[in-house]
């Protein structure tokens, strides 16, 4: 969702502010702005679009101080009102003398809206934000910490603040009530950001706030209480990551990057859960051992790719492991009153572990007596502390919208996961468990033969630039990848794609075949291998264009396949890794060809934390 900065210090905040909203930029981009304390009046600086349009107005007009600053910067993934620059945050009260950036949804808005207007306050826009400030204003008695905290206990919704006042010019206060917000502490200076890679050129030591929490920063100190006032302590963590691990190391686009470091992220989370005999050992990291030895049965809740990822699993889980594995919408989870219990294991899986559906699904099911367990990218994430146990991605950073290295990782994990249940319950030996992971750590050398021959891949790119349409075809384990495949090429690209099992493509979606179709089939040699061929000829009797990601010695597959991308040969349960890769690429390389912008897609947003 939309993306937060606001510093506090000595150095020249509009600088910091924009050089921090550069790296949230993925998280929004329709419009953006700043405002900034620096010893007199307050400044807003607004604009629509991206972040160059926001430097060009403060190139042209600087915002200079001699002495300390302070702060607060935003850029926009709109949800109540269009990008305009009136509707771009900051929002202002009517007295100009409060600001407030926001991420969220505050849902009584309306009736916020009319409380306020009766009492005399003046509305700009209909957004939901404004409505913020005002009632700060409102609250303000001498202290924004009181305001804001006043203020929190009127807004219903999920939500975080960050806000700064003429009345207190050196402070600056966020509070969370959902999305994340991270506080940065610095010598004399301190900094809030919604996500750590804003802040990792300035420290590295970070307080993650936590729901019905509030930060007060000043140039000296940074404070945290609860929505009640109690102060609350704990110390720091220091993030590992490097700045340069988040810039795009000559690469053309972040996605493309992330796709070439796969190979790394799944080394890195395999590392330390495979022992030196090629036994999976999560123990340190899922405990009681007895609750995943009586567990009945397991749900998946996720959004989006991460659900992907979660149908892969489901298929390794019940294969392997022999547990059911029901696999749900997280947004869609929770409505429907669903069916669990104490014996029953929630698995959320969310690469950012702030995604709001997700934490929903995660929260009804432990209300429920559910043991919970977390599959997530970034450490001290709200899935992550809501959660009895964890299982991080170890992915680093994903700053493309479009997920790649973090659902290869999730698919990682989810088989070191499904490997270590089987173990426990009984149901596979030491010795089988050894011949799996052995192939599993010929993965990322196989993912680096694919992206060797990316060429070949991006000349058939060709196919797909002028189509209107897609369709995407895999069975059993594979036909989440043609999901995910058509989810790539449809994200980016905005190629209208559909994802199917193939063999549901005679009961509707073989109406749509003709000369005009390209047809993408993920086709490696298993044991539904030849459903798959029979499919694909019965989409060559319609004159169907097919593309089919095959295995490297399959030369039966070019009797129905008009090009094939091959693929190294391996264990069936571990054909999505590795045929995922090329369609990401051929998804990346269509989008460049149409001239899209393939990190910041149009009205998508790297972490949705809204519903």
């Amino acid at each position: 969702m939309c993306g937060i900065v606001g510093y506090v210090g000595h150095r020249n905040a509009s600088a910091v502010l924009i050089d921090g909203l550069k790296r949230l930029e993925y998280r929004g981009y329709d419009s953006c702005g700043i405002a900034v304390i620096n010893g007199g009046p307050p400044q807003i600086v607004r604009s629509v679009s991206r972040i160059r349009g926001l430097e060009e107005k403060l190139e042209a007009s600087p915002i200079h101080s001699d002495g300390p600053m302070c702060g607060i910067g935003h850029t926009r993934w709109a949800t109540h009102g269009q990008p305009t620059e009136e509707n771009a945050h900051p929002h202002r009260d009517c007295t100009g003398r409060f600001f407030v950036v926001h991420n969220g949804i505050i849902e009584n808005h309306l009736e916020l809206r009319r409380q306020l207007t009766a009492a005399g306050h003046s509305f700009r826009t209909k957004t939901d934000t404004e409505v913020l400030p005002h009632l700060i204003e409102a609250c303000f008695q001498g202290s924004l910490e009181d305001a804001v905290l006043a203020a929190m206990k009127q807004a219903d919704g999920i939500f975080s603040i960050v806000v700064l006042s003429a009345d207190e010019p050196l402070t600056v206060v966020a509070a969370r009530n959902g999305p994340p917000l991270v506080v940065g502490l610095g010598d004399g200076e301190n900094f809030v950001a919604s996500d750590v890679s804003a802040l990792l050129p300035h420290t590295r030591r970070m307080l993650m706030l936590n729901d019905g929490e509030i930060a007060v920063l000043r140039i000296q100190s940074a404070e945290l209480r609860d929505f009640s006032g109690r102060a609350t302590c704990r110390p720091p963590q220091t993030v590992t990551w490097t700045t340069e691990v988040a810039e795009r190391e000559g690469y053309p686009h972040y996605m493309l990057k992330e796709i070439f470091e796969q190979p790394a992220a799944i080394r890195n989370t395999i590392h330390g859960r495979v022992q030196p005999d090629d036994i999976v050992d999560l123990q340190q990291e899922l405990k009681p051992l007895e609750a995943f030895r009586r567990m009945q049965r397991i749900v998946i809740a996720a959004c989006g790719t991460s659900l992907h990822a979660g149908l892969i699993g489901k298929f390794m889980i019940e294969g392997l492991a022999g547990i059911p594995v029901e696999v749900d919408y997280a947004s869609e989870f929770r409505y429907r009153h669903p069916l669990v219990d104490e014996s029953t294991l929630i698995t959320a899986i969310t690469q950012s572990g702030e995604t709001a559906d997700t934490l929903g699904a995660l929260r009804y099911a432990r209300q429920k007596g559910a043991f919970s367990l977390s599959i997530c990218n970034v450490v001290g994430s709200m899935a992550a502390r809501q959660s009895e146990c964890v299982l991080y991605t170890k992915a680093g950073p994903e700053i493309g919208v479009a997920s790649t290295k973090a659902f290869t990782t999730q698919l990682v994990t989810l088989y070191l996961f499904a490997l270590f249940l089987a173990r426990v319950r009984g149901r596979m030996s030491d010795e089988e468990v050894r011949q799996r992971t052995v192939m599993l750590r010929r993965v990322p050398d196989q993912i680096e033969q694919i992206l060797k021959h990316s060429d070949q891949i991006q000349s058939l790119a060709e196919i797909l630039v002028d189509r209107p349409n897609a369709l995407y075809l895999g069975r059993g384990v594979n036909y989440p990848i043609a999901l995910e495949g058509a989810l790539k090429l449809k994200e980016i690209s905005y190629i209208h794609a559909e994802g199917y099992p193939s063999g549901e493509m005679k009961h509707g979606p073989i109406a749509l075949i003709d000369a005009q179709m390209p047809v993408v089939a993920v086709a490696p040699q298993d044991s539904l291998y030849q459903k798959t061929v029979s499919n694909l000829e019965e989409v060559k009797a319609r004159r169907g264009i097919v593309l089919a990601v095959a295995s490297e010695h399959d030369r039966d597959i070019s009797t129905v396949a008009d090009h094939v991308i091959r693929i190294p040969k391996t264990d069936p349960f571990l054909n999505p890794f590795l045929a995922v890769v090329p369609l990401q690429l051929l998804a990346y390389y269509t989008a460049v060809r149409r001239g899209c912008d393939v990190d910041k897609p149009r009205n998508l947003a790297k972490s949705v934390t809204v519903e």
